[in-house]
């Protein structure tokens, strides 16, 4: 393989990975990868789902996965020495802070408890000063100070007393982003898909601290599968391809076309919009007076109504209620209003009640929701099926006992892994050790697997590079042609919304604010998402 290699190791560096190798029970994820990172400096690491960039930060992170899967290959050099992380918190120590794509914050704490847990600041009294440090007391007027220092640094407004449970998504990934600057020592900041939950006001408030993070001297790796946010903000940006890094290449030297030839290997064709259709068969979905209890996207007094076999997109900004929509129906959070389908009137608050209904739903939550991660493929894959529609079993005895048909299971699972195009070792592999990306493909295999007649996909493409993402939108798109499944989809990326569904309806305040063909001119979603246009 011809490797392009426009950037060199410099002694200047703060961290040097050289010659970095990784295998997981004998399959190489990472091989020979080596780049360099100076002080101040953003680099954005850029490679499709499975093409080693989560396992390549572990490695750096000092994740424990790696030593308990035999350690890895290579050297890690921070500061011009040698360093050998055996856990996070040795990382931690050594100035390096990690965004991980997964939230990992405490739902019950506030955004100050969040940003200062294990960091606390405490004040002595007088039991302290007899029985020890372990009797102190915190210091919540000054704990609440530094985390509110650290929120205004990414340019955000966030209550510090709010409770994470309370917060709409891109309050939390802000939380997750302020806790990590917050840390004295930090001089390597490494963020994963940092703006995949965050419109695009959001991103852009996001995109202007991080390169003044930069220039305060603290180095940035970014990882993306948003180019575009990759080509503005990053000095360089290394490609990964297959455990390789294949391409080290200064931004002002590229563009975004030859980033994305070069992380799927081939070249990248314009996206094209999909032929309009007219779909004119009876409506068999409505939603009356819809509101939903789902802490950050509150769902008020919603109505619309779906044809058979259209895809209809939902549209909106970060906590106005498009995702609260399908958890809702699907019975995930406390819900009232009237939901009818086939002319059939579904019980809400009811999970099982919408299964039986033949809806079925692909969440935006694939690890808290989707998946059994520490269960394999073809479980993840046949597990809901299993339960709520009996396929799977073998019956004896006239059905009297039912068990699992493995052969089948595994056959289906293989099935969708083909489909979806799964990186994977095959169905017996356990959902965890899945890129983001491919998880959230078998979270969709998992809702194909019970063959709904109308279908919830809630951002189904988030975290998912180029390459996968036009597989996902092909695969929801030929389901609709070939089986005639009706679609719901909400998204944050209003052209993908475009470029698939026949209406788009627009969500603000937690109400619908207007629904629109995916041809209409983009101002207008934007003014219907800002509520300067439509009832709400």
């Amino acid at each position: 393989m011809c490797i392009e290699k426009k950037i060199i190791m410099e002694e200047t560096s703060l961290l040097e990975l050289q010659n970095i190798t990784k295998d997981f029970s004998g399959t190489v994820v990472l091989e020979d990868v080596s780049f360099s990172l100076k002080k101040g400096e953003i680099l954005g690491l850029v490679g499709e789902n499975g093409a080693g960039k989560t396992t390549l930060m572990s490695i750096l992170f000092g994740m424990p996965v790696i030593a308990e899967t035999g350690g890895f290959g290579g050297k890690i050099i921070l500061n011009g020495e040698e360093v050998h992380f055996t856990s996070p918190f040795d990382a931690l120590d050594a100035g390096i802070g990690m965004v991980h794509q997964e939230f990992s914050l405490i739902p019950g704490f506030t955004t100050t408890e969040n940003i200062m847990l294990n960091r606390e600041i405490t004040k002595n009294n007088i039991l302290a000063d007899i029985f020890g440090p372990r009797l102190c007391t915190l210091n919540r007027a000054e704990m609440k100070k530094s985390a509110e220092e650290s929120v205004a640094k990414l340019g955000v407004e966030i209550d510090s007393e709010t409770k994470i449970a309370e917060m709409p998504v891109g309050h939390k990934q802000f939380v997750e982003i302020a806790r990590e600057i917050s840390r004295e020592k930090v001089k390597l900041l490494v963020l994963d898909e940092p703006t995949a939950v965050l419109t695009e006001s959001e991103a852009e408030i996001l995109l202007s601290a991080i390169k003044k993070l930069a220039a305060s001297g603290i180095s940035i790796i970014f990882i993306s599968h948003r180019l575009r946010e990759v080509t503005e903000i990053c000095d360089r940006v290394v490609t990964l391809r297959d455990g390789k890094s294949i391409r080290d290449v200064a931004t002002k030297d590229t563009n975004i076309n030859e980033i994305a030839e070069s992380l799927v290997g081939r070249e990248i064709s314009k996206t094209t919009k999909a032929e309009a259709r007219s779909i004119t068969t009876p409506e068999v979905f409505s939603v009356e007076h819809l509101w939903v209890d789902m802490p950050g996207e509150t769902v008020r007094d919603v109505n619309f109504t779906v044809r058979k076999g259209e895809i209809f997109g939902i549209a909106g900004l970060a906590g106005q209620g498009k995702i609260g929509i399908p958890n809702g129906i699907m019975g995930l959070y406390p819900s009232g209003g009237k939901v009818t389908f086939k002319d059939k009137e579904i019980e809400l608050n009811n999970p099982r009640a919408a299964l039986d209904s033949k809806l079925a739903f692909v969440s935006e939550d694939r690890r808290g929701v989707g998946l059994l991660l520490d269960e394999s493929l073809d479980w993840n894959i046949a597990f809901t099926a299993m339960q709520s529609k009996n396929m799977f079993l073998k019956s004896y005895l006239g059905g009297l006992i039912k068990l699992r048909n493995d052969k089948e299971m595994k056959e289906a699972a293989q099935r969708y892994i083909d489909l979806l195009s799964i990186k994977c070792n095959g169905p017996e592999q356990k959902a965890r050790e899945l890129s983001g990306g491919n998880q959230q493909k078998v979270c969709l295999a998992k809702a194909f697997c019970l063959e709904p007649e109308l279908l919830f996909v809630s951002e189904p493409t988030r975290g998912i590079d180029v390459g996968a993402k036009q597989i996902v939108l092909d695969v929801l798109k030929e389901r609709n042609k070939s089986q005639g499944t009706t679609i719901v989809m909400v998204s944050s990326e209003l052209e993908e919304l475009r470029s698939i569904c026949d209406r788009i309806a627009v969500v603000c305040h937690g109400k619908i604010a207007g629904i629109l063909s995916p041809d209409a001119n983009p101002t207008e979603f934007a003014l219907y998402m800002s509520g300067e246009k439509g009832e709400v």
